[in-house]
């Protein structure tokens, strides 16, 4: 059977899943991916976001299955709280989820704004919080 040329890259570069440094000194990923000079497209970079969303969604599931029963703006502030701290890191704030999971929307998002997340992404947290208090037609 003839070797098809995407299993001959992979066999020539390798597949990584994770960044390295190529012998030539260059950010390299996936199937000899140059990220110094080539970068990703707008389309691959969204294609990973999307996957990173799915994935957050179940961690989620696990962690807080309640998640799944608020309103899709509510929803869209913790996939995007966890996008930017992980899922393990959104379990940290334990006030603020014991407030949401009560419907204490005005005091959920006191809590996220009394932290210090809140203050290294300033107006990311502002714009969050204030969805919290009051949902937006997404």
């Amino acid at each position: 059977m003839k070797e098809s040329l995407l299993d001959m890259l992979i066999r020539h570069e390798g597949l990584s899943l994770k960044p390295y440094r190529c012998p030539a000194g260059k950010l390299t990923v996936g199937i000899g991916r140059n990220l110094d000079d080539t970068g990703l497209t707008e389309n691959e970079a969204r294609y990973l976001a999307e996957n990173d969303l799915g994935r957050i969604r179940m961690e989620l599931d696990e962690a807080i299955p309640w998640w799944r029963a608020l309103d899709d703006t509510r929803k869209t502030v913790l996939l995007n709280m966890a996008f930017n701290l992980g899922t393990a890191g959104l379990m940290k704030f334990t006030r603020f989820l014991h407030a949401l999971s009560h419907g204490e929307y005005e005091r959920a998002a006191g809590e996220m704004l009394d932290s210090l997340w809140a203050k290294q992404v300033h107006r990311r947290a502002v714009e969050l919080a204030a969805m919290m208090q009051e949902p937006v037609e997404l």
